[in-house]
């Protein structure tokens, strides 16, 4: 009886965490988001002087500033940001992703994905996007510098807000956009 109860909790647990993560934020509203983004860009840029740079030189940017990621085993994050071309809103980004691998926990983080080419930011603009899990992130950390690595000119950039998780995963992001009418 022992086994069979470890073997349903596991899934279930993940199924509840996916679920959960799937959600989203509560602030769905496009003024909360522009709102939310405008806090993340400050925070990113008052203490990563050579990540606010690229706010200014890139061809566009995406901010998602309250991501939500939750995993045992299998992860699961999603948010909703704004999306940049030439420092002028052009829409609005939603992020899911899924993971999986040795992981457990919960956290909260800001996105950002740069654009250092018109052709890397047309993908993106065409509506559905995905980044592979070989894609890599610049986690920035108070008081260290870090530069962003492009690849297909593309760089990420994520700065932890809250929560605790720890674990090595594979998996990929999956991005919708939905441009200003």
């Amino acid at each position: 009886m022992k086994t069979f109860k470890s073997s349903v909790a596991i899934p279930l647990l993940a199924l509840l965490v996916i679920v959960m993560a799937s959600c989203g934020s509560s602030k769905n509203t496009s003024a909360d988001i522009m709102l939310d983004s405008r806090d993340a860009k400050a925070t990113i840029s008052k203490s990563h002087p050579n990540i606010a740079e690229l706010f200014d030189t890139s061809v566009g940017y995406a901010i998602f500033p309250n991501v939500g990621k939750g995993a045992y085993i299998i992860g699961a994050a999603s948010g909703n940001g704004t999306v940049y071309e030439n420092g002028e809103l052009i829409g609005y980004a939603s992020m899911k992703q899924v993971d999986v691998g040795l992981q457990a926990g919960g956290k909260a983080f800001i996105e950002v994905i740069f654009f250092q080419t018109q052709d890397a930011l047309n993908r993106f603009k065409k509506g559905s996007y995905e980044l592979s899990g070989n894609a890599s992130a610049v986690l920035l950390e108070e008081g260290v510098s870090r530069d962003v690595e492009f690849r297909d000119g593309v760089g990420v950039v994520t700065k932890p807000k809250a929560g605790a998780m720890a674990g090595i995963s594979v998996g990929g992001q999956k991005f919708e956009f939905d441009p200003i009418k």
